[in-house]
């Protein structure tokens, strides 16, 4: 019987890495892990308001089924109420648009501005996501540069250079993952210029914008908090319930669209044409969108603890005279060590596994571009934490 045909947008190796396989044994022989990935604060041992959280799913209202391709008047407000109230922005409703997460917010916007064979520039490190959400779509992803020169920086000449006649949007995440870097107001313009002038729209990844970490920002007006409010270009600000409120299994993001005036509503037009199609957004998480959001700031202030105490730590347990370092960052739930390099960064994660059962991220997962880096997560309980910490800084 001959092999079934398969998209070609599905061409990833499928097999297990070398770390993934390393984990599966350790787990199978019952090794106490001591996970220093951890991004998922509903087992990061927070508290949560259980209770209101219920309640608010619990609203009749959703029982009828009303379907808005761009979502529910209340629930688009709510977003709109954040965004004053969280991020000092002013976005009215109607440039809300609804989706089930972040990544099929991206999806809706590479259908808008992509055809099969378009380019999207992405930064780089960053997260490893954007290559299959664009594959999905036949979107090629290319990698322009993040610099880092004691702060991290767009490299504006090579991101110029790699613009070519199939370029259709430009992404940045802000705060990147796993950097933690913001965009600069001094990077804003040229930005917008780079945009404007080769005719690119303006993706703007903000799941972390309310995760400034102020103890670690000299100049806190020196950073682009958000993208929204920008008139010059077609923008696109994405972001959810996922980070803002701690909530990643109640699927909800959306999409906050900017740019000049008909440019704008002809993209809106279209994206709720491509979310009409779909439908996805579930009526519960839209009726408990506006008490989801008001309950924010209880898990936020938990996070913020929780990653300034064990940024502390981290860099408290690094001496001066200590093999490795510590990158500076602005905001989001990780950080980057830097290693000595006696090691490739795949050795060394799969030296820490296998020899102290601790549990990083090498860099090449976020495309660095050179060795030795680990990213650990910042939202990790304190003392699995500090002590997975102790026992990495003690391997050299």
């Amino acid at each position: 019987m001959p092999a079934p045909r398969f998209s070609n947008r599905l061409g990833w190796d499928l097999a297990p890495n070398r770390l993934t396989q390393l984990l599966d044994e350790k787990r199978s022989a019952g090794a106490p892990i001591l996970d220093l990935t951890e991004s998922n604060p509903t087992t990061a041992e927070f508290a949560y308001s259980r209770d209101e959280i219920l309640s608010a799913l619990a609203d009749p209202g959703w029982l009828r089924y009303q379907p808005s391709a761009a979502g529910l008047p209340a629930a688009r407000a709510a977003v709109s109420a954040y965004y004053a109230g969280a991020l000092g922005r002013q976005v009215a409703p109607d440039r809300i648009l609804l989706t089930a997460s972040t990544s099929e917010a991206y999806a809706l916007v590479f259908k808008l501005l992509a055809d099969p064979g378009d380019e999207v520039l992405a930064p780089s490190p960053s997260y490893p996501l954007f290559e299959y959400l664009a594959g999905l779509d036949c979107v090629r992803v290319v990698q322009y540069p993040l610099v880092y020169h004691g702060r991290w920086n767009i490299d504006f000449d090579a991101l110029a250079r790699s613009v070519t006649a199939r370029s259709r949007a430009v992404v940045v995440v802000n705060p990147n993952n796993p950097t933690g870097s913001f965009l600069k107001q001094s990077e804003l313009g040229p930005l917008i210029a780079l945009c404007r002038e080769r005719n690119l729209a303006l993706i703007s990844d903000e799941v972390f914008a309310d995760y400034l970490l102020d103890n670690q920002v000299d100049d806190k007006a020196a950073v682009v908090r958000s993208l929204t409010g920008i008139d010059e270009i077609l923008t696109f600000c994405l972001s959810g319930l996922s980070k803002v409120a701690g909530l990643p299994q109640l699927k909800l993001g959306w999409i906050a669209t900017g740019g000049p005036g008909p440019d704008r509503e002809k993209a809106s037009e279209r994206l709720e044409l491509i979310a009409d199609t779909y439908l996805s957004v579930s009526a519960p998480v839209q009726w408990a969108a506006p008490s989801l959001l008001g309950l924010r700031a209880q898990l936020q202030r938990q996070i913020l603890d929780r990653v300034r105490d064990n940024r502390r730590v981290l860099s408290g347990q690094i001496g001066a005279a200590s093999p490795w370092s510590l990158l500076s960052t602005e905001g989001g739930w990780y950080a980057v060590l830097e290693a000595p390099r006696i090691r490739t960064e795949e050795d060394w994660a799969l030296h820490l596994l296998a020899q102290e059962n601790v549990l990083v991220q090498p860099g090449f997962f976020f495309d660095f571009e050179r060795e030795a880096f680990l990213v650990v997560s910042l939202l990790t309980p304190e003392g699995v934490f500090r002590e997975g910490i102790r026992r990495i800084l003690a391997q050299a």
